[in-house]
């Protein structure tokens, strides 16, 4: 009787859903296609064994191309709620392999708000899905931290960290102050070399500085690291030049607990 009364449930959801929601998904009031969105999203989290699967998610990423940006931030926070969780993430790889190449572009969203959910969403599938993010995609991200809008660079700065710059995301131990901090600072000047921006270190600094203050703030050993004079432990001129840049960015911020000039709650994505 219980199995009945359940079949009885699905049928009528389904009746409803294809009645109501496969309509609706597409009206021309941006705000009930976002509506629509929004209880998608709550549905398969709630609901997981009967809406998260492929045949549901497909709308969520045909809705990553609407043209209004309240609907498109409602498909990525009802992506984030599932990347979220490992449990859910696992149900989301065929998804994933049809709609990443869209979610890696939606980083330069024309609407920043949106952007910055999207970097949000792409940090949340590095740490939940093993590998899903190619170095390609990832290189879609990182120049982000220039940007003049600071939430999208805050959002890409907590990317940076937790993908290429956390000395523990590797190794799962506790952290050793110096040893960690040393790590961190190469593999900073590794990247921010390779960025060749070398007058934005305030602006790849302030990026970092939410997920990172406390390692920017190591002046003890950015001063080992400059005075270091071991062939093999020592920093060449081109590295110790830049790290001299960011130790000043830091100072200044430190002192300040200002943006760089230029950045702030931009209108529009710019400065890439």
């Amino acid at each position: 009787q219980l199995q009945e009364q359940q079949k009885e449930i699905e049928n009528m959801m389904n009746a409803i859903f294809k009645g109501v929601f496969v309509h609706r998904y597409r009206d021309v009031v941006p705000e009930i296609r976002a509506i629509c969105m929004e209880e998608l999203g709550m549905w398969m989290r709630s609901y997981a064994a009967s809406f998260l699967t492929d045949g549901y998610l497909k709308y969520i990423g045909w809705t990553l191309h609407d043209k209004q940006r309240e609907v498109r931030l409602q498909c990525v926070k009802a992506l984030q709620g599932l990347y979220c969780r490992r449990d859910t993430a696992a149900h989301m790889e065929l998804f994933t392999s049809r709609f990443k190449t869209r979610m890696v572009s939606m980083v330069l969203d024309k609407e920043p708000d949106v952007a910055v959910e999207v970097v949000k969403l792409l940090t949340l599938m590095l740490e939940n899905m093993e590998e899903v993010l190619t170095e390609e995609d990832c290189q879609s991200v990182y120049p982000v931290v220039y940007v003049s809008s600071r939430a999208l660079a805050s959002a890409a700065g907590l990317f940076l960290y937790r993908r290429l710059l956390n000395p523990q995301r590797e190794a799962g131990r506790e952290p050793s102050r110096d040893g960690d901090n040393r790590t961190f600072f190469r593999r900073l000047l590794a990247f921010f070399i390779k960025s060749e921006l070398h007058e934005h270190a305030a602006y790849l600094v302030d990026s970092l500085w939410d997920c990172a203050g406390t390692r920017l703030r190591d002046w003890e050993t950015i001063s080992a690291l400059l005075l270091e004079e071991s062939p093999t432990e020592g920093l060449a001129d081109q590295q110790e030049k830049a790290l001299v840049e960011i130790l000043a960015a830091s100072v200044v911020q430190a002192a300040e607990g200002q943006p760089p000039v230029g950045r702030g709650p931009a209108k529009r994505v710019t400065g890439l």
